[in-house]
C-alpha cells in the first residue's frame, strides 16, 4: 500500500509517498481500504516533530479516514466486506489501508462521498465531546468559539446551533466571518482588527459567555477570563497561542470556572468507543436530514499533500482539507 511518510521532522518538503506492507487484521480487528483522509493541525505538529504518536502507533500521519471494509478479522459480527465506513485512528490515516476496531467504525450516509465522510469524524466528534459531554452546553447559553472557520470550529457552530445556543466566533478575515454566519454564528469577530473581549462585552455584556472553545491557549488567557460568566466552562483544545503563562488562580476560584482539556488522540479505547457510539446515535441522524453538514474547503490528490499542508499552515482554509486516494 502507498503511505505518506515524514523523512525527518521539518517542513512540507519532508513529506514523501512510499510503499509499506499491506495490513492484516488480528482477532477483533478490521482492515479498511482507505479512499479519503482529513488533514488536521495535529498532522502539521507531528510532521515538525512536536506531536509524536502514542506508544505502539504507526508513525504515518493521519487521524481520520473514509473507505470500505476490506478484510474482517476473527470474532467479528455485524460487519461485511464492502461496508462504507469512516472513523478516527490514532495514526495511519495517510495510507491506503487502515487497521482499526469495529466499535470505532461509523457508517457513511448513502448520499455522502468518501471525501465528505472524511471531513466528519475528527471535527464533529471533537466538537461534540467538548460542547456536550465536557462543557454540558445547554439551550440558550452563549458559547465563544475561537478559530471559528476551522474544521472543528465549523462543526462546533452547527452543533451549538442545533441545540439553540447563541454563538460568537473569532476569525481572521471578513470572508471567514461571512461563512461562519452562514453556518449559524450570531456574532463574528475578526481578531486581527478587533478585540474580541470588547466586542463581546459590547454585544452581550461583561462576563456573559457560558462556554469557551479555545484553540489558542496562553495568548487569550486574560480576554477569555473577562468573557466568561460565573460558573463558566473553558475547553482547551489547542495551544496555537502558546502553552505557558503566569496565572491568578483566584480568578478561577471566585468565578467558579471549570477549565478542561481535550486531546482526542490519546484517549483510552473505552472513551473512544463511547464517543463513537454517542455520535452514531445522536449526531449521525442529523446528517441524514442535513441539519449538520461536512464543511470541505478543498480536496487534494494524495500526491498533493505538501500543498495541502501549506494551505493549512497559512491559515487559509474554511472547514476541512481532504486528501483523496
Amino acid at each position: 500500500m502507498r503511505a505518506i511518510l515524514v523523512k525527518s521532522p521539518g517542513g512540507v518538503e519532508e513529506l514523501e509517498i512510499s510503499e509499506l506492507p499491506d495490513l492484516s487484521p488480528g482477532p477483533g480487528e478490521v482492515v479498511v481500504r482507505n479512499f479519503a483522509a482529513g488533514i488536521n493541525r495535529a498532522d502539521l505538529l507531528q510532521r515538525r516533530g512536536l506531536y509524536p504518536p502514542p506508544k505502539g502507533v504507526t508513525d504515518v500521519l493521519g487521524l481520520e479516514f473514509a473507505g470500505e471494509v476490506e478484510i474482517i478479522g476473527e470474532r467479528i459480527e455485524g460487519i461485511e466486506v464492502g461496508d462504507r465506513v469512516c472513523g478516527l485512528v490514532p495514526g495511519g490515516g495517510y495510507q491506503e489501508q487502515v487497521l482499526t476496531r469495529p466499535e470505532l467504525l461509523v457508517p457513511i450516509p448513502d448520499h455522502f462521498s468518501y471525501e465528505a465522510a472524511a471531513a466528519v469524524p475528527e471535527a464533529f466528534m471533537t466538537a461534540s465531546e467538548a460542547l456536550f459531554h465536557l462543557a454540558q452546553l445547554r439551550p440558550d447559553e452563549k458559547v465563544l468559539i475561537h478559530a471559528g472557520a476551522s474544521g472543528v470550529g465549523t462543526a462546533a457552530i452547527q452543533l451549538a446551533k442545533s441545540v439553540g445556543a447563541q454563538i460568537a466566533v473569532t476569525v481572521s478575515n471578513s470572508e471567514k466571518a461571512e461563512y461562519c454566519r452562514s453556518l449559524g454564528a450570531d456574532l463574528t469577530i475578526s481578531y486581527l482588527e478587533e478585540d474580541f473581549q470588547e466586542q463581546i462585552q459590547a454585544e452581550w455584556g461583561s462576563h456573559s459567555v457560558d462556554v469557551v472553545l479555545d484553540f489558542i491557549g496562553a495568548k487569550y488567557w486574560e480576554q477569555n477570563l473577562k468573557c466568561l460568566k460565573f460558573g463558566g466552562r473553558w475547553l482547551v483544545l489547542g495551544l496555537l497561542g502558546g502553552n505557558r503563562l503566569e496565572v491568578d488562580l483566584g480568578k478561577i476560584l471566585f468565578q467558579r470556572l471549570k477549565i478542561l482539556g481535550l486531546a482526542m488522540r490519546g484517549l483510552p479505547l473505552e472513551d473512544k468507543i463511547r464517543i463513537t457510539e454517542t455520535f452514531k446515535k445522536v449526531q449521525l441522524p442529523l446528517f441524514e436530514d442535513e441539519t449538520l453538514k461536512p464543511i470541505i474547503d478543498r480536496v487534494y490528490l494524495f500526491e498533493e499533500v505538501q500543498e495541502a499542508h501549506r494551505r493549512m499552515e497559512a491559515n487559509e482554509n474554511k472547514g476541512k482539507l481532504i486528501l483523496r486516494f
